[in-house]
C-alpha cells in the first residue's frame, strides 16, 4: 500500500472510487434490495415470538424513520427536536427459491438506528449498536429454500437523548439480500489507489477473496478499467489457489497514460470491472467507479488539488431531510448537493457520523470533496440538552458505552467500507472530544499557566473530570485504524478545545489538525507549531471568519455550520431544529446562502433583501438568537438573512442590502436610480441602502470598475395571492417504482408574482400508485402535524415529496388546494 511520509509538507496521490448504480451494493455478490413489504411495531414485544408473523403490524416501506411520525412534544428532549425515542421491531417474510440452495446468503443493513439485533427464523445473527454504521451478517446457516423464511429487527432507540441532534429511529437506509457462491469477493473486499506520475497513472489494485467451501480453489481475478465511453483501457490477469475456509489477498497494478484527473470541476471517473472465475465459471463480480487525481497538504500552503492551490469551502451537514426525518432518498439529496454547490461550495463534512452510500456516490459524481467523520464522542459522554439549546440542566445518554468494545471495528468498517469514493479526501476520527469540561479537562483551564489562559475558563480546573491526556493515547489508537485500511488520505479531527489540546498528545497524532471556531489561533499556532496543517472545520457564517481563510494562504479551507438547517439541537420550544444554515429543511436558498455564493462563487452575481431598519433581519441564526436574548445583538451592521421582500408602509424605512461579488453596484426603484452607486464593502462584504419604502419594482445593477453591467437582481411588489403554482408545471416523468417526485409550490398573486409574506394552509390529493412522504415548508417554528395531507406554506413556498410505485406507462394526478386560492393539479406519467 502506498505510504506518504509526514515532513513539513504532506503529499497524498488519491485514487478513490463509488459504486456504482447500486449505491450501495457491499461490493460482493448479486445484491437485491428488498425494501418493500416490511411490517413495524411501536413498542417490545416477547422475543419468544419471533418465529410467527404478525398481520396486526403496520405495513411500511424502507427506508423507514418511526421517530418523524410521532407529534412534537415539549416534553421530549430539545437535542432530538422534540420529537421521541422509543424500541421498534419489524418484520418481513423472505422467500427463496429452490435454486438459492448451495449459495451462500447474506442481509447487508447500510444504517438502522440504533442498538439493534436481527433474527432469522427465530435465530439471533448478530448485533450492532452504532446507528450509523453498515454492517451484514451470514444468514445462510438459518435459511431454508423453497419457502418462506421470517426476517425480524429489533432496534432499541430507548435512549432518546443520546445524541446533540436528531438521529432518527429504525431502518432508515437501504437493506439488500446477496447471494454468493461459496467463493466469492470479500464485503468491500476491492480496494484502490493512484499513483500519478508526470502524464502515466497507476491504479493499485487489492482484492480480497473468500473461499467458504470445503476444497481448495484455483482462481483467476481479472481487473480491467474501462473509460466513460465503456472501452477497456487497462486490464490485467492475477492467479491464485486458494485453500478452503480461509481468505486471500491479490495485488496487482494497472497503467493509464494521460488519465484523465478528477476535480471539483471535472468530476472525470473511470470503472473499475473485476471478475473472479473457477474454472471455466464466473463465481463472482464487483464494478467500482473510480479516477484519478492527486491533492497536497502543505502547512504554509494550504490546499491543492491536481497541483492547483485551492480554498476549502465546505459546509458541515447532519444526515436528516426535515420532514423526511433520517430516511435516505439520493434523489433528495441530490438537489440538496447541487443547490449547495451553485452556491459555490466544494467540499462537505459528515457531520459527525458516516453517512449512506448514495451520499458519497453523488459527491463522487457532482464533484464535492467530503471529510468523512466517524464520531461525536469517544469514552464518555457530552452533555445533551433537553430544554433548548444550551440552556437548562443538561442529560448525558449517548454512544460512550458501546464505544470500549465497538469504537475501532466501527471506524475500521467505516475506512472499509467508504475508501473507494473519489470524493473523499480526509478521515475525521472525531468532532469536539476535546470540548473543555465536556468531560475532559486540564490544568490549563485554571489561568495559571504562563503564556496560557490568564484567567480560569470554561469553568476552570476540574481535577475529578476525566484527564485531558488521554485523548492522545485514544486519537493514537483511532488514527491506527485508519492507516491500517488507507494510508493515502490524512487523519484529521474537529478540535473544540485547542488551546487544551495542544498541551496533550491529540493534534500532534493528526496529519491535518480542524479548528472548530477557532480562527484567533491561526497565525499563533502557525508560529508555535510551523509543521501543523490547519483548517478551520466548524465555523461561524461570518464575513470576518471567510477573511481569516481567505487572506491567510495557510489555512486550507473552512467547513460552515451548518450547510442545511436540520432536526434537533433545537432551541427553546417551539423549535424543530437549529437552522443556520444555506439552505432550509426544504433545500431551498436562505438569504444567507446568496450572501456567501457573493463571497464563494466565481459566477458574477447579485442578490437584494429587505427589512425594515428598525426592525432587524426577518431570520436570524441560532447564535444571534442566544446573543439577543444576553443582551448583545447589534442591529448596526446589515444583515446576511435579510429575505427578497418588497412589501411595506408607504413612507417606511427600509434596509435594502445587496450581496453580490461585483466591484460596484446600483440601485433603481421603479426605473430610477436610488442614492449613490456604492463599491463592494471590503470591511463587511454586504452593500446596503436606507431608503423609504414605495411600491413597484426594486432592481439592483451589479458592474465592472468601468461601470459595465454584469448582473442584475429585482423585487416586485405583489398583490394579493390568488393562486398556487407547481413550478415543475402540469406534467412530469417519474420512474416507476419507487421514483421520487419533488413538486415546488410557490403562492402567487394575479400577475405570478411570488407573495412571500404567504402562510396559506396546503392540502395535497393524489390519484393512482403514488404516496406521499411529506410536505416541507421550512419553517422552524412550525410544530404541527407533518403526517398528515396539510401543511402551511412559509415565505409563499414548499416542497412535495411524493414516491410512485406503479407500472411504466401508469399517470399518478395530484391536485393542490387551498381556501381562496386557485387549484394546481400536475399529471406524473410513471417510465
Amino acid at each position: 500500500m502506498m505510504k506518504f511520509i509526514k515532513t513539513s509538507i504532506f503529499a497524498f496521490t488519491v485514487w478513490l472510487g463509488a459504486p456504482g448504480a447500486i449505491f450501495a451494493q457491499a461490493g460482493f455478490g448479486q445484491a437485491e434490495k428488498i425494501n418493500a413489504d416490511w411490517h413495524f411495531h411501536l413498542g417490545d414485544v416477547d422475543g419468544k415470538n419471533l418465529l410467527e408473523y404478525n398481520n396486526s403490524w403496520k405495513s411500511i416501506q424502507l427506508p423507514h424513520d418511526w421517530s418523524v411520525k410521532q407529534t412534537f412534544s415539549p416534553t421530549f428532549a430539545s437535542a432530538s427536536g422534540y420529537l421521541p425515542g422509543g424500541i421498534g421491531w419489524y418484520q418481513k417474510k423472505l422467500t427463496l427459491a429452490k435454486a438459492d440452495q448451495g449459495k451462500k446468503l447474506f442481509l447487508y443493513f447500510e444504517g438502522v438506528y440504533n442498538r439493534s439485533e436481527v433474527f432469522v427464523n427465530g435465530h439471533s445473527v448478530g448485533k450492532r449498536p452504532n446507528g450509523y454504521i453498515s454492517f451484514g451478517y451470514d444468514i445462510t446457516p438459518y435459511v431454508k429454500s423453497g419457502t418462506e423464511n421470517l426476517i425480524a429487527v429489533r432496534v432499541d432507540h430507548s435512549q432518546d437523548a443520546d445524541s446533540r441532534w436528531y438521529t432518527g429511529s429504525g431502518i432508515y437506509r437501504d437493506v439488500w439480500l446477496i447471494r454468493a457462491n461459496s467463493v466469492h469477493l470479500e464485503q468491500w473486499g476491492v480496494y484502490a489507489y493512484p499513483e500519478v506520475k508526470g502524464k502515466k497513472g497507476k491504479l493499485h489494485i487489492e482484492t480480497e477473496l473468500v473461499n467458504a467451501s470445503a476444497k481448495a480453489a484455483d482462481l483467476s481475478v481479472l481487473n480491467e478499467l474501462l473509460d466513460q465511453k465503456g472501452l477497456v483501457v487497462a486490464k490485467k490477469v492475477s492467479k491464485t489457489i486458494l485453500t478452503a475456509g480461509n481468505k486471500n489477498q491479490l495485488k496487482s497494478t494497472l497503467e493509464v497514460d494521460q488519465p484523465k484527473l478528477w476535480s471539483v470541476a471535472s468530476p472525470d471517473t473511470y470503472t473499475l470491472r473485476t471478475t473472479v472465475t473457477q474454472g471455466k465459471q464466473v463465481v463472482d463480480k464487483s464494478f467500482v467507479v473510480t479516477g484519478f487525481r492527486t491533492f497536497t497538504f502543505d502547512p504554509d500552503k494550504g490546499f491543492a488539488l491536481n497541483g492547483e492551490p485551492m480554498k476549502v469551502k465546505g459546509v458541515c451537514i447532519h444526515h436528516d431531510s426535515g420532514v423526511l426525518g433520517a430516511e435516505m432518498y439520493p434523489n433528495v439529496w441530490r438537489r440538496r448537493l447541487l443547490t449547495l454547490k451553485s452556491l459555490g461550495v466544494n467540499a462537505i463534512r459528515t457531520s459527525h457520523n458516516p453517512q449512506a452510500s448514495a451520499l458519497y456516490a453523488l459527491c463522487d459524481e457532482l464533484g464535492l470533496l467530503v471529510m468523512d467523520e466517524a464520531f461525536d464522542e469517544w469514552e464518555f459522554p457530552k452533555r445533551k440538552w433537553l430544554q433548548g439549546w444550551n440552556v437548562g440542566v443538561p442529560g448525558f445518554q449517548g454512544s460512550f458505552d458501546h464505544f470500549k468494545e465497538w469504537g475501532e471495528r466501527d471506524l475500521a468498517d467505516m475506512v472499509r467500507r467508504d475508501r473507494n469514493h473519489l470524493s473523499i479526501f480526509a478521515w475525521s476520527i472525531g468532532n469536539e472530544v476535546d470540548y473543555p469540561n465536556d468531560p475532559y479537562s486540564h490544568p490549563v483551564l485554571a489561568g495559571t499557566k504562563e503564556g496560557g489562559f490568564t484567567q480560569p475558563i470554561f469553568g476552570g480546573y476540574k481535577k475529578d473530570a476525566p484527564d485531558a491526556m488521554h485523548l492522545g493515547d485514544i486519537a493514537k489508537r483511532l488514527a491506527a485504524v485508519v492507516r491500517k485500511y488507507d494510508t493515502s488520505r490524512p487523519v484529521t479531527a474537529g478540535l473544540a478545545g485547542v488551546a487544551m489540546s495542544n498541551e496533550t498528545a491529540y493534534p500532534g497524532v493528526l496529519d491535518i489538525a480542524g479548528y472548530n471556531y477557532t480562527e484567533s489561533r491561526y497565525q499563533q499556532d502557525h508560529k508555535k507549531y510551523p509543521t501543523r496543517v490547519i483548517f478551520g472545520s466548524e465555523n461561524r457564517h461570518d464575513f470576518d471568519a471567510w477573511k481569516a481563510v481567505k487572506d491567510n494562504e495557510h489555512i486550507l479551507g473552512q467547513f460552515l455550520w451548518t450547510g442545511i438547517d436540520y432536526l434537533g439541537e433545537s432551541g427553546r420550544w417551539p423549535s424543530r431544529g437549529f437552522y443556520s444554515g444555506l439552505l432550509d429543511f426544504a433545500g431551498f436558498i436562505k438569504p444567507r446562502g446568496y450572501f456567501r455564493q457573493s463571497l464563494w462563487s466565481d459566477k458574477p452575481m447579485v442578490y437584494l433583501g429587505t427589512y425594515p431598519l428598525r426592525g432587524g433581519g426577518a431570520a436570524i441564526d441560532a447564535w444571534s438568537v442566544l446573543e439577543a436574548e444576553q443582551g448583545k445583538q447589534k442591529n448596526e451592521a446589515p444583515s446576511m438573512d435579510a429575505w427578497p421582500i418588497w412589501n411595506y408602509q408607504n413612507g417606511q424605512l427600509i434596509r435594502v442590502v445587496c450581496y453580490t461579488n461585483a466591484e460596484n453596484a446600483r440601485l433603481e426603484l421603479n426605473g430610477k436610480v436610488v442614492g449613490k452607486t456604492k463599491a463592494y464593502d471590503q470591511k463587511q462584504g454586504i452593500i446596503y441602502w436606507d431608503i423609504p419604502f414605495a411600491s413597484g419594482k426594486l432592481e439592483v445593477v451589479g458592474m465592472d470598475m468601468k461601470g459595465k453591467e454584469t448582473t442584475r437582481h429585482q423585487l416586485q411588489s405583489s398583490k394579493r395571492q390568488q393562486v398556487i403554482k407547481i413550478v415543475q408545471g402540469e406534467e412530469m416523468q417519474v420512474e416507476a417504482r419507487n421514483g421520487l417526485a419533488q413538486l415546488e409550490l410557490q403562492i402567487v398573486d394575479e400577475d405570478g408574482i411570488l407573495v412571500p409574506n404567504s402562510d396559506d394552509e396546503i392540502t395535497c390529493e393524489i390519484a393512482g400508485n403514488g404516496r406521499l412522504l411529506g410536505m416541507e415548508a421550512g419553517n422552524n417554528a412550525d410544530m404541527s402535524d407533518y403526517t398528515d395531507n396539510k401543511q402551511r406554506v412559509f415565505h409563499g413556498k414548499m416542497i412535495v415529496y411524493i414516491q410512485t410505485n406503479g407500472q411504466p406507462s401508469d399517470e399518478v394526478s395530484l391536485r393542490f388546494t387551498a381556501q381562496w386560492l386557485k387549484t394546481a393539479t400536475i399529471k406524473i406519467k410513471l417510465l
